[in-house]
């Protein structure tokens, strides 16, 4: 993305083929994160899936040493996507088990775990400053993320990613969808609202992980919350809401890559997350349901009412 083209030839496809590949791979990505997204706002998982994706930095450190030790690139995607997975999974039962087995709240729990496990990330990573490998030189970009650079395999391995998160939230969503406005009544007819919640929890763990990369740990929780909650502001409807969140997730990235091309010093990451924000922002007052707006006129029709 070294060579600068006019917006509306970088939206539409003309400019260049890396270009192309990271702005489409982006987009499979802000879908998938739009989509699964929905459940864990609606569930309430949100604070969960920030602290697993802090939690993912002593994965990706301890990746690395694993690599190195074995006789491996110490930057080999394959050991540090594995370590990250591994301590996600272990902040998420670590939440759990702080949040069922003690009288600490769960948001306190949360907030230890995320602060635990970050700040080990952060003495392994000088750990790692230490060794006689190259540092940790390239580690950075699953703290902020290295959408520029992303490959046309890559860019393959998201769209897939995001058409399996697609299928499976389509075969489970009536279920998803039961728990999350009523579990008690769910579990009441002997829906397994623990397992269900697994999946939801499953699926923001493969979000995140896949992408760390892409826009980074710092990031990703922002990609996962946004879309949804801009989406809240247009619809009532689950299945709406769904979509609507997906389309935001999707264009928010792709728009936001698009800046990135024609400003190549502009942090790919950043930019995608400030343009989910300012359709958050967009729908905060202009929501067709739940807009500021919208309601005010409503108000005042009513009020206008004889």
């Amino acid at each position: 993305m070294k060579d600068v083209y006019p917006l509306a030839a970088v939206l539409l496809l003309q400019a260049g083929y890396n270009t192309i590949v990271v702005m489409l791979g982006a987009a499979a990505l802000g879908a998938a994160t739009g989509i699964v997204g929905v459940f864990a706002m609606l569930r309430r998982r949100a604070l969960i899936a920030d602290a697993v994706a802090h939690a993912t930095l002593p994965g990706v450190a301890l990746g690395f040493i694993t690599a190195v030790a074995l006789g491996f690139s110490g930057r080999s995607l394959p050991f540090l996507l594995t370590g990250a997975a591994i301590t996600a999974i272990l902040a998420a039962l670590s939440i759990q088990w702080v949040a069922n087995r003690t009288r600490l709240t769960e948001d306190t729990a949360i907030a230890s775990v995320l602060a635990t496990f970050f700040a080990l990330g952060i003495v392994l990573l000088t750990v790692i400053q230490t060794l006689k490998t190259g540092g940790q030189a390239g580690l950075d970009i699953y703290l902020l993320g290295a959408t520029a650079g992303m490959l046309r395999e890559e860019a393959i391995t998201l769209a897939v990613f995001s058409l399996i998160v697609a299928a499976i939230v389509a075969a489970l969503f009536k279920e998803l969808t039961l728990i999350s406005f009523d579990a008690d009544y769910a579990r009441a007819h002997g829906f397994p609202v623990r397992l269900l919640d697994f999946a939801i929890l499953a699926l923001v763990l493969a979000v995140v992980v896949i992408g760390l990369r892409v826009v980074g740990l710092i990031l990703i929780v922002a990609l996962l919350i946004t879309p949804p909650a801009a989406a809240r502001f247009w619809t009532d409807h689950t299945g709406r809401m769904t979509m609507i969140s997906a389309a935001i997730g999707a264009f928010s990235a792709y728009f936001g890559a698009a800046i990135s091309a024609i400003s190549p010093d502009t942090p790919t990451g950043a930019v995608i997350v400030l343009v989910a924000f300012s359709i958050l922002l967009l729908s905060v007052f202009f929501g067709a349901a739940r807009g500021i707006v919208v309601r005010g006129i409503g108000a005042r029709r009513v009020r206008a009412t004889p």
